[in-house]
């Protein structure tokens, strides 16, 4: 097995913005934002373009409640379109993803699915390194429960009680590539449920900030728990379709780049600024914040995406 690492931390930049500052307002038609960051420019590599959709493999490692379950999957059910809510969605946001493409045109995959999901109670302890993760993957692979598939995302998600190396150290989650073989090579990602061990820095704008003065916790539509994996998730697939392997779009160092959501850290809504994560939609009888309709009526909040047509800041195309 031979590990190529991308050393992508999901959400450390989105930490160096999360001073909360009250509760969001009703959000606005426009999703355009200010430029956060200088462009994000192409280097060339490939992409996940597979017209059919991107197919991801998912890892339950450790014990996850069956409504933070629920609400993750209702999440990747989403990207076929968000029912009869009629507005932001899912879908619209990940139409600005569509518009990135490689060097002979084609765009990336316009659609996300989850095919797959295995559980795994804790095979290898609550305490893994990077490796690990690696290594789940490669052996769902080798024993035929997952196929081998290069456009595809081998998806770890660790439970609550479980630490990972450099998780909530800097970090909410990474994508990785795996050569599998002698040619073929897959993409994988771990993201990690911030409840107990870093809400302010992997669950913010839905928990207080992790830096900074103390503000208001928003509340969440799904959980703090769900919603933090969710807005990271949102994050790794974004970065892991347009930067596969580490020479695809990206801003900065390669060995820590800024991607498609990343460079955009901090940003869910119109007026977002350092410490206030935009104007927001509000659910007249939770008072949960959010900025995307899902699938059989759920609310998610998905981080904005830098898009390279208008070269700013948007939730939704």
């Amino acid at each position: 097995m031979l590990l190529r690492s991308l050393l992508l931390p999901v959400a450390f930049v989105l930490a160096l913005a999360t001073w909360s500052r009250g509760l969001s307002q009703k959000q606005e038609q426009s999703s355009s934002l200010p430029a956060a960051s200088t462009t994000v420019q192409y280097h060339g590599g490939p992409l996940l373009t597979n017209p059919n959709g991107i197919n991801v493999y998912l890892i339950w490692y450790g014990g996850f409640s069956q409504k933070d379950r629920n609400s993750i999957t209702a999440f990747f059910a989403s990207f076929r379109g968000p029912g009869p809510h009629q507005g932001p969605s899912v879908s619209t946001w990940w139409r600005t993803i569509s518009t990135y493409k490689d060097k002979a045109g084609k765009p990336v995959s316009s659609t996300v699915r989850l095919v797959r999901e295995v559980a795994d109670l804790y095979s290898s302890g609550k305490t893994l390194k990077r490796t690990q993760i690696a290594n789940f993957v490669q052996g769902k692979i080798d024993s035929k429960i997952f196929p081998l598939d290069s456009n595809g995302i081998y998806l770890v998600l660790t439970a609550k009680d479980v630490t990972v190396e450099r998780f909530c150290m800097g970090s909410c989650g990474f994508h990785e590539s795996l050569k599998i073989g002698a040619r073929a090579r897959v993409i994988f990602a771990h993201i990690g449920d911030p409840t107990v061990q870093c809400p302010g820095l992997c669950a913010w704008p839905y928990a207080l900030p992790a830096y900074g003065p103390p503000g208001h916790a928003l509340v969440a539509p799904n959980g703090v728990g769900a919603d933090g994996m969710i807005i990271n998730i949102a994050t790794l697939l974004a970065g892991a379709a347009t930067n596969p392997f580490k020479n695809g779009y990206f801003q900065g160092d390669a060995l820590a780049p800024l991607e498609a959501v990343t460079a955009c850290p901090g940003i869910f809504g119109p007026g977002a600024y350092p410490g206030y994560p935009g104007n927001l939609l509000v659910d007249e009888i939770s008072k949960a914040s959010y900025n995307a309709y899902g699938s059989n009526g759920r609310k998610f909040l998905l981080p904005a995406i830098w898009d390279i047509i208008s070269l700013n800041c948007k939730v939704h195309n």
